[in-house]
């Protein structure tokens, strides 16, 4: 019993310094992430440092016992939102993270939801769409500012770190209730679907939230295609 508590003891006395560590890296993150979309850090540079963040904070946060199967990113949808014809519409291909806001390529689905008078409502609830966590991790980088005349394509966007060793991205929201730093659960509301973003806010565009996935490889953010994980995922 005193080995117990004594762990206990130890545990809780330990636990904000590992947190306010995971936060300090995660603001780094956040801040070369920006410099990346807004192309002000060199290339060569900018892939060093974010190596050099992401093993640092691969050393802070613990990692999972066991694997299951995702949340899907939208409460009170599934697989069935997701554009095209059996994830078609996902498309790596040229995709670099050191091109920032510049890059072509479309490594991601749009999940699409009931929002024919694009208000980003869902037309059957009466209710903004939340935007859910497909599993623990942590927030290494975001944006909750977005304005029409900005350029930026992915409008006020969330990265969230999965101690697994992959990075999940959810652009186009309307509004986001994480910072850099912050952990979530699998399931958690971490933002409202909108239409944020140079291309999501043109009328051409269905109120979609864009959803992607990456593999940290030679120290860097490499897409793969997740419909195979989103299929399989557990509607919330």
């Amino acid at each position: 019993m005193k080995k117990l508590l004594l762990l206990f003891i130890v545990l809780v006395l330990t636990f904000p310094v590992f947190a306010q560590d995971a936060r300090s890296v995660c603001l780094k993150v956040n801040e070369l992430n920006n410099r990346v979309l807004n192309s002000t850090v060199k290339r060569l540079d900018a892939a060093k440092q974010f190596k050099t963040l992401i093993d640092q904070l691969d050393k802070i946060i613990p990692k999972p016992v066991a694997f299951g199967p995702w949340a899907f990113p939208l409460k009170g949808y599934n697989s069935n939102a997701i554009g095209g014809t059996n994830g078609n519409g996902y498309s790596d291909k040229g995709y670099n993270y050191l091109d920032g806001n510049k890059h072509t390529a479309h490594p991601a689905h749009d999940i699409f939801i009931r929002d024919k008078n694009q208000d980003g409502i869902d037309d059957k609830t009466g209710t903004p769409v939340n935007v859910l966590a497909i599993e623990d991790g942590v927030v290494i980088a975001c944006s909750s500012q977005w304005e029409p005349a900005s350029t930026m394509r992915g409008g006020k966007f969330i990265w969230v770190y999965h101690p697994e060793g992959f990075i999940s991205y959810y652009a186009h929201n309307q509004v986001i209730f994480v910072q850099p730093g912050d952990g979530v659960k699998q399931g958690q509301k971490i933002a409202e679907v909108g239409r944020t973003g140079l291309n999501a806010y043109k009328k051409r565009s269905p109120t979609h939230l864009h959803f992607s996935a990456f593999h940290i490889k030679d120290g860097l953010p490499v897409p793969f295609n997740p419909y195979r994980q989103l299929v399989k995922s557990t509607a919330q």
